[in-house]
Parts: structure tokens; sequence; C-alpha cells
């Protein structure tokens, strides 16, 4: 008895912007000189995105600098926005952006799904209260008060992985149980200002959204469309690569490091790995009918890509979202899985997953589609 994902549903903020726009933001909040202009141009031109999303109404265009409400309406930006500050608007948007989500999740379903929720399992590095998310959506969404919550925190662009793995536990061990996976990152209210080429790429690449997955026993299944079956897991971490990724919390919110050695390090294991997850799915290489890998940033997916010897169109979906939305971090791989799911290209397909995040931390899944 094994369990599968139902139904996702996705959601980001109302600001949508343009890569250009964002990276006319950039020049201008980091006084950049011609040269060094150029030079953060290049890394937004090839980042592979096309447009990103934001909870912060300040990166809107449309928005004047005298009318800013985030940042200070002052040429620096300066004094910076307080790690307080940003919490408190995380506070106010990540849960109306994550009922968006699971509304669209659950909106197939009987009205009374709602009242059969058994779990909730929420994910977020970027963004912490308690009384939290998880007792938030509980109340507004209407779901008992009975509800089991679980909280993954602070584990990056891989904590999605983990909040399916651990929906996949319950569901193995009470057949009966669904659970709902809701991951919510915002995660340009960590814009860094300091002129660092850490900065520059985590700048160029991130972005805002929510989605939600319903959780079930394949056997005791409610939803009617086609669903993923969470066939295998597997997890491996690179201690010598532990200081290449990283994400603090500072007075000014918090800050990421990102190294430039991150793809070449994903692209010196992941083959490894690789035939590890398989090793423990029984599966061959030839049984894997496509991957959903996470877009962390296009240097990533074509790393994963060379490793493996995969053509690019197999990791189309990906691409996709890389595009559309940029990097939410730990939402994105739903978001891949979504698009997966709603193609209606890939029944019977094995698929094989990844993200990653500080450790170096490798996450990965394989999959059916039903």
């Amino acid at each position: 008895m094994g369990s599968c994902i139902s139904a996702i549903g996705t959601a980001n903020p109302v600001n949508r912007v343009t890569q250009q726009d964002a990276y006319q933001f950039m020049v201008d909040a980091f006084n950049l000189n011609p040269d060094h202009a150029l030079r953060l141009k290049s890394i937004y031109e090839n980042s592979g995105i096309d447009y990103r999303y934001t909870a912060v109404d300040d990166f809107n265009p449309h928005v004047p600098r005298a009318n800013y409400q985030f940042f200070e309406p002052t040429p620096d930006l300066e004094p910076f926005v307080t790690t307080e500050k940003r919490l408190k608007l995380y506070q106010e948007k990540a849960v109306q952006i994550a009922i968006q989500a699971v509304n669209k999740c659950l909106k197939n379903f009987d009205e009374h799904i709602i009242q059969q929720i058994t779990h909730i399992v929420t994910i977020s590095c970027t963004g912490m209260y308690a009384p939290g998310l998880d007792i938030d959506l509980v109340e507004q969404l209407g779901l008992p008060r009975t509800t089991e919550r679980i909280c993954i925190n602070f584990m990056g662009c891989y904590g999605a992985i983990n909040g399916l793995k651990t929906a996949d536990y319950i569901c193995r061990a009470n057949p009966t149980a669904k659970v709902l996976v809701v991951s919510t990152e915002l995660c340009t209210l960590h814009f860094q200002k300091h002129n660092t080429l850490d900065n520059w790429v985590a700048n160029s690449l991130f972005s805002d959204g929510s989605a939600a997955a319903l959780i079930e026993n394949t056997e005791h299944k409610l939803g009617t469309q086609p669903g993923l079956e969470l066939e295998s897991f597997y997890s491996e971490f690179m201690s010598e690569s532990r200081n290449e990724m990283g994400w603090f919390i500072g007075n000014t919110g918090f800050e990421m490091k990102l190294t430039s050695k991150v793809s070449k390090q994903i692209k010196k294991h992941i083959k490894g790995v690789t035939e590890r997850l398989l090793s423990k799915a029984n599966l061959t290489t030839e049984q894997v009918g496509s991957y959903a890998i996470h877009p962390g940033g296009k240097k990533i997916l074509e790393a994963v890509e060379e490793a493996l010897e995969l053509p690019e169109e197999s990791n189309a979906f990906a691409y996709e979202v890389l595009r559309e939305y940029g990097n939410m971090s730990s939402a994105t791989i739903l978001f891949v899985l979504q698009k997966m799911m709603h193609s209606g290209k890939l029944s019977g397909h094995n698929i094989v997953s990844y993200a990653f995040g500080p450790g170096l931390t490798v996450e990965g899944m394989a999959l059916k589609m039903q």
C-alpha cells in the first residue's frame, strides 16, 4: 500500500515582474557603474528567467520610489529593511497566497474534503512565526481543529520533498489519512544590497510562490484524476561542499550564500546519487521516462543534464517553470510536478526528481504517473 499525490494547486503574489525590470531595480539599488551594470546584465540575460513574482509592492516597476512602503524612499534605500519588518510582511502575505494554492488544489474534490483532511505539513525557509502558518491555515480554511500539524522550516529548496516524504510515511502508516502539504516561500522579502557576486546571483533567481498538494493512500484515493505515485525517496549530502550554499538570519533579513561551485558539485556527484536512488527504487536508467529537476537556476539544470547525459527536452517542464516563475525555493518542484500532471502526456512514466539545498544536500524521489 503506497501513497500518491492526487492534486497540486499553485499560487503567486499579484506583482509579476519581468526579468528586465528586476535587473533595472538592482542596477539602481546597487548604484552600479557601467562596467558592473554590464556584468549584472549578462547574469540576468542568461538566467533562463522571463518573469518572477513578488509579495513586495516596491519591486513593481509602476510604483515610484516616493511611494515605497517596504523600503525607505531614499536613493540608497537606507536605513535598510530590518528582519522584523520583513517577517511581519511574511506573516501578512504568506497565508493569503497559501490559501489560494490550497483552494486550487482541492477545487475538483467534493465540498466535504476540507473536513476529511487529517494532517497538514507546512514548508517554508523564508519566514517563521508562532502560532504559525500551520494554525492560520487550519483556522482560515476551516480544517478540523484536531488536524495534526507538522512544520518543516529552513531546509531550503529541497524542503518540499521532505514534506512529501513525511506525508508518504503518514499515509502508509494510516491508510485513511488525507495529508495536505503546503509549501510557501516569499524569497524576495530577503533582498540584500551588499555588492557581492553571491547577492547578484541570488537576486537574479529568486521569486515568491506557494504550492499545495493532497497526498492519499492509493487504495483509499478520493481524487478521480490521474495522480503521481510516490514510489521511493533517497537523501544524501556532501559534507565537503557544505560551505557552497547557506542561509543565515541577519539583522536585515535572511542572507543567502550561493557560490559558483554549486552547479559544479552537483555535476560531480549527481550520477552516483542517481545510481543509488535507482537501486533503492528497483529501477534501471532505461525504465525512467521523465525527469523533474528543481530549477534552482539554468546552470543547475544543465549540470544535471550533462552528468546524466540527458537531452534538454527530458527536463522541459523544469525549464518552463524557471522561465515563467523563477526559483521559488521549496515550492518550485511542486510547480514542476503540477505541470507534469496536467500535461496528459506521461501516463505510466517512471519519473526521477531532485531538489538541492544547504548541506550540500540532494533530496531525490522516484515517482510514477498513474
